[in-house]
């Protein structure tokens, strides 16, 4: 699946070489932008502003500048715990949450379908009313959305969409850090092209990859086959066949495109040649899954405010 986002992203500003002004560290005052997410659930990045999901993004900047490249020390989530609930298994989702978490200073508690299973051994509303009693928050890798949403209403602790059927919010936020046959659901293209309209820009579906690619500025696929899917391996393969992004696609593509894959990559997908590629931006998107997820956190369970500039997005 590609996507021309040419316009969407073109004003974002969180690429290399962004100068940022950072001014002095105060722990826990109120917010300067006013954008309050402290106690809300992040489910789906449909239940948030523009103004809130950048100011995540602002939060994510920030913490990666002041962690990574200044050596700062920043226990924001001192004395605070996470239930990690995964169904599905994960590479980037548990490494960025587990040691973004305890980087924090907090501590996140890692549960398989063989410590915990959703509304089997204990229904769901139980299951939210414990956690809430024993954590600060839970993050939730789950087959079935509506499980979410049920952790969500019952439990009084923020809730967080590690990967469900249906969204992956955390993955999209790191996608927009980076940047500074089958059809899509109906009712996400609708609300696609409700937002497409509200921001003055153009949302185009089309079968020719070729098509997809040409002009823009960010080329991005995703895995053909999904955990729970491998039954209908060989019936993707034949249906994805011409998919493959190549340099032949990126030929049609803006001059200054680049590369983004969520990751596992299958050589299927995207061959070497664009994967290895200068223009890859894959492994910047992944270790950027550690630094929005921490921003989710801290934004969710205090009142950090930013001591990076602001960046125009």
């Amino acid at each position: 699946m590609l996507f021309n986002l040419r316009i969407l992203l073109n004003n974002a500003a969180l690429r290399n070489g962004h100068s940022f002004v950072v001014r002095n560290f105060r722990c826990g005052q109120p917010l300067q932008n006013k954008v309050q997410l402290k106690g809300r659930d992040l489910l789906t990045l449909k239940n948030f502003t523009g103004e809130e999901i950048k100011y995540m993004l602002w939060l994510s900047a920030d913490l990666k500048f002041r962690i990574k490249q200044k050596g700062e020390y920043l226990p924001l989530l001192q004395g605070k715990s996470l239930s990690m609930i995964f169904e599905k298994r994960s590479t980037r989702t548990r490494l960025s949450t587990e040691t973004g978490f305890a980087l924090l200073g907090g501590h996140p508690c890692f549960l398989t379908t063989q410590d915990i299973h959703l509304g089997v051994n204990e229904s769901l509303t139980d299951t939210a009313r414990v956690l809430s009693s024993m954590t600060d928050a839970v993050l939730a890798r789950v087959y079935k959305q509506s499980d979410l949403d049920i952790l969500a209403k019952e439990a009084s602790i923020p809730i967080v969409n590690g990967l469900s059927d249906l969204y992956h919010p955390i993955q999209i936020l790191a996608d927009y850090l980076t940047l500074q046959g089958y059809e899509p659901d109906p009712s996400i293209i609708k609300l696609a092209e409700q937002y497409a309209k509200e921001n003055s820009t153009k949302l185009s579906l089309t079968n020719d990859p070729l098509e997809a690619a040409r002009g823009g500025n960010v080329l991005i696929t995703d895995t053909w086959i999904s955990m729970g899917q491998e039954e209908e391996k060989k019936k993707r393969l034949q249906a994805f066949q011409g998919y493959q992004v190549t340099m032949k696609t990126a030929k049609v593509a803006a001059s200054d495109w680049t590369f983004l894959h969520c990751l596992p990559r299958k050589p299927e997908e995207v061959d070497d040649e664009v994967f290895y590629s200068p223009r890859s931006l894959v492994f910047p998107e992944a270790e950027n899954r550690k630094w929005t997820i921490m921003a989710v956190m801290v934004s969710l369970l205090t009142d950090y405010s930013p001591q990076l500039q602001k960046p125009k997005f």
